[in-house]
């Protein structure tokens, strides 16, 4: 191109000297504006002067706050939710009660305790003082040589203690037995109605709740085993005894009396408050900014709370012996009746406390942190080599591969809405379920994002023509 032609080609904009200095005039004082905002925040600060804070952040922190709130509400009510849960199934749900009550006929810490008990009541029945006189006075009227005599005054207490030694091992026999022990769960399980009717006030035939808290269960049916095996075995002095209305005590707190008192209130509460505090904690992962920092820490508060919840288990566990020190004869079956009797609030507070840890891992997972992204291209890249090193070898996942892709969002959505699904419907949640579920749900999406692959000019009929 010549110098004189009249239409010269002009420069791009972007070579333009004088443009150019105005775009870079325009971006520094640009610069030098927000500059001064921050050095005046800064200055503001250090006054305690108010900083003007812009209209958009204000429903920001309103909403932080109401989320903060909620969740906290949540989590505070997580523990009692739990607790009366517990005690809602165990006094309305006969099967509940069956298999908290029913393991502890096989325990011979209990199993003791209920001969021992069995043998007190049968040897008050027994005049046994008044047995060995007669026998010996029997024998003293044979005109026996007066050494002979004067020995026997001296097996009075041999005597008495053997009976009772006796009768005690009978008593043994029968709590060890297999009948023994379907005769206990049966019992549990008819009585279950009468511990209903109790709670509400009326009187039991089975189960009675003193004034004082003591839950009973009736001894009447076993001493009539152990009177025939008493006869059975030679005693038959036992068929004289008449009936008696003896009781073991399973559990012996003044709280009986006062959840006695509220049963119904109880009822509500237990079916409806774990349902609520759900919804809180929910609704204050919805309401916050950054959903997914919220339920990292929705979930660790939650764990933390059911370990507040072990930890007052455990305090209540050592008050309560305390208090029976001296009062019961068998303190140690008092405590493995209460281990046994708690045993299903522990279940379930490792379950919440292990789904509050796996839901905290997934959200932080799925989260927009540096740490969480950095981890998901670490593992994508790793996908994604797996795929190619597969297709390097004729292996593809075809137009499948692509769907997946396309949805894998989507399935992720559904893959965890499922597991969800699974533990809030699971009839009796255990920490083991939990693990289980959760591992399986992150296999199916690994699964997922190992198949997808993204569409290329192949899949699209060889790409565009030139």
């Amino acid at each position: 191109m010549s110098e004189n032609d009249p239409h010269p080609a002009q420069e791009p904009a972007a070579e333009d000297p004088a443009g150019r200095l105005r775009a870079l005039e325009s971006e520094n004082a640009a610069l030098r504006s927000r500059m001064a905002a921050i050095s005046a925040t800064g200055a503001a600060s250090a006054t305690g002067a108010q900083v003007p804070v812009p209209a958009r952040a204000r429903p920001h922190r309103v909403r932080a706050v109401v989320s903060v709130l909620l969740i906290l509400l949540g989590v505070l009510l997580a523990p009692v939710a739990v607790v009366a849960h517990w005690a809602q199934r165990e006094l309305t749900e006969t099967d509940r009660y069956v298999a908290t009550v029913g393991p502890l006929a096989s325990d011979p810490v209990i199993q003791s305790a209920i001969a021992n008990r069995l043998t007190q009541e049968v040897m008050d029945q027994i005049d046994v003082e008044t047995l060995v006189n007669d026998a010996l006075s029997a024998l003293g009227d044979q005109d026996l040589p007066p050494r002979v005599t004067q020995a026997l005054s001296a097996l009075e207490q041999p005597l008495t203690n053997g009976i009772e030694s006796f009768v005690h091992r009978a008593a043994t026999t029968v709590v060890e037995s297999d009948a023994f022990e379907t005769a206990w769960v049966d019992a549990n399980r008819v009585a279950h109605q009468e511990l209903v009717a109790v709670m509400q006030g009326d009187p039991g035939k089975a189960l009675q709740i003193g004034d004082q808290g003591q839950l009973t269960i009736q001894l009447a049916g076993m001493i009539d085993q152990l009177k025939q095996q008493l006869v059975d075995s030679g005693f038959g002095i036992a068929a004289n005894i008449p009936a008696i209305n003896a009781s073991f005590t399973l559990v012996q707190t003044t709280q009986l009396v006062k959840i006695q008192n509220a049963y119904n209130l109880l009822d509500v509460v237990g079916t409806w408050l774990p349902w609520l505090s759900l919804a809180l904690i929910a609704g204050g992962v919805l309401t916050a900014v950054r959903r997914s920092r919220a339920l990292v820490l929705a979930g660790l508060a939650l764990a933390i709370s059911m370990l507040v919840l072990g930890l007052g288990l455990y305090f209540g566990r050592t008050f309560y012996l305390g208090a029976l020190t001296g009062k019961v004869a068998r303190l140690d079956a008092a405590e493995i009746v209460f281990d046994q009797i708690v045993g299903f609030i522990r279940i379930s507070l490792r379950t919440v406390a292990v789904a509050g840890l796996v839901v905290a891992a997934a959200a932080y997972f799925g989260g927009s942190s540096d740490s969480a992204r950095s981890l998901r291209a670490t593992i994508g890249r790793g996908f994604g080599s797996a795929r190619g090193w597969a297709e390097g070898r004729g292996a593809t996942t075809g137009p499948v591969g692509t769907w997946l892709y396309a949805h894998r969002a989507f399935l992720r959505v559904v893959i965890v809405s499922l597991a969800g699904l699974v533990i809030v419907l699971a009839a009796a949640p255990t920490p083991t379920l939990v693990v289980t579920v959760a591992v399986v749900a992150a296999l199916l999406i690994a699964l997922v994002e190992l198949l997808a692959r993204p569409s290329t000019e192949a899949d699209d009929g060889g790409g565009r023509p030139a």
